[in-house]
């Protein structure tokens, strides 16, 4: 499997990283869409929630704990949007799972 995510995972793709535990992987991105723009990927090769079931829900919900550490890390005290696109219409541009935290400033209430 040729995933960029994983490759930059396994470090083979550099990345500025802003925060690793044993389930997730958080980096900044490299095309901000706001202030702050940071996504977070499931170490383990997981294509989209699409196929979030029973045996790797765990991996996300890890994930759904680290965020809020992520999230202050970064110092978004006054709050930030998560965003998980799926598929073709969603503009899933990368197919391994991934969170973009989004924030930094008062975002957009249009999401269209």
């Amino acid at each position: 499997m040729n995933c960029l995510f994983c490759s930059i995972i396994k470090g083979d793709i550099p990345s500025n990283k802003v925060y690793e535990d044993e389930w997730c992987y958080a980096f900044l991105d490299i095309a901000p869409q706001a202030p702050v723009h940071c996504l977070v990927v499931p170490k383990e090769h997981i294509s989209s929630a699409d196929v979030i079931g029973a045996d790797n829900s765990q991996t996300v919900a890890k994930i759904f704990e680290a965020i809020p550490k992520i999230a202050k890390e970064l110092g978004l005290a006054n709050g930030y949007r998560i965003v998980s696109n799926i598929g073709d219409d969603g503009c899933q541009s990368v197919k391994h799972l991934h969170f973009h935290i989004l924030g930094g400033k008062k975002l957009s209430e249009n999401m269209a």
